[in-house]
């Protein structure tokens, strides 16, 4: 069984297993503070626990870096890294805002760009955003690419939560000179979103994002067509550590890149 057929299944295992928990009194619940430094919700570890029953329950050889769990150590061989974010987007789950999903990449070292597959999955809705490297993005069976034309509407997503006073001054000009920003709740299911071309630009400057939250999306953004940036416009990179936090932009093209960059305060 190919690894991005065993996280397409165990993601489709967290969204027959969530889909009615969400916005109910049983989906928050207070299990303390997880490995990524959030509260873990019942939510959390529902998914949790699908993810890891399912890669016990077929022997697959790999260390788990979960959200909630932490490191848990599945063989003594692993044939790589399993990066979970099994829910990405709590908040919006345990309030039953319809935006939030399931997260998962393997990756055979431990950096991110060795990630070879990675699924996201809308638990919203059962949309699934897929890719494996070298072989393309899709979304269920339709392959997806950045949008690369004019747009009609320029949309720009862009995370400013619990962003500074001075990262809020840099990024002042981009609020007043386009209308149409977006921030949904969701990391993972934006950068999706951005892949599948309903966005031009994705940018995050906070430098607060966790591996869980990205690695899934690093994947699918890169084999959509798109450019995947660090806050020094180099190709973006981190290692697989809990204490990794990292900033990112995603564009479509260099053109829009430009186009943004230059009006961020410096």
């Amino acid at each position: 069984m190919e690894v991005i057929e065993i996280l397409r299944e165990v993601s489709n295992r967290i969204y027959e297993n969530v889909k009615d928990l969400a916005g109910t009194e049983h989906a928050a619940g207070d299990f303390g503070v997880g490995a990524g430094g959030d509260i873990s919700r019942n939510i959390d570890i529902t998914a949790e626990r699908t993810v890891l029953d399912y890669l016990k329950e077929i022997n697959f050889e790999c260390v788990v870096l979960g959200e909630e769990c932490g490191r848990v150590e599945l063989s003594k061989n692993p044939k790589g890294y399993v990066i979970m974010d099994a829910i990405d987007g709590s908040a919006n789950a345990v309030r039953g805002v319809p935006f939030f999903c399931s997260s998962l990449a393997f990756a055979t070292e431990n950096k991110l760009s060795s990630i070879t597959d990675g699924v996201i999955t809308n638990l919203a809705n059962g949309e699934m955003y897929w890719a494996s490297k070298n072989k393309g993005s899709f979304l269920d069976n339709q392959q997806i690419q950045v949008n690369d034309a004019e747009p009609i509407y320029k949309i720009v997503g862009i995370n400013t939560s619990g962003a500074t006073t001075e990262l809020m001054k840099q990024l002042h000009p981009i609020f007043e000179n386009h209308n149409h920003t977006r921030h949904f709740g969701a990391n993972a299911l934006e950068m999706a979103l951005f892949a599948r071309g309903l966005m031009d630009i994705f940018i995050d400057l906070r430098g607060k994002i966790r591996i869980q939250d990205i690695a899934a999306g690093y994947l699918i953004v890169k084999e959509a067509g798109g450019l995947l940036l660090d806050a020094d416009l180099n190709p973006l990179d981190a290692d697989l550590s809990y204490e990794t936090r990292v900033s990112f932009i995603a564009a479509a093209n260099k053109k829009i890149l430009d186009e943004i960059m230059a009006q961020i305060k410096k």
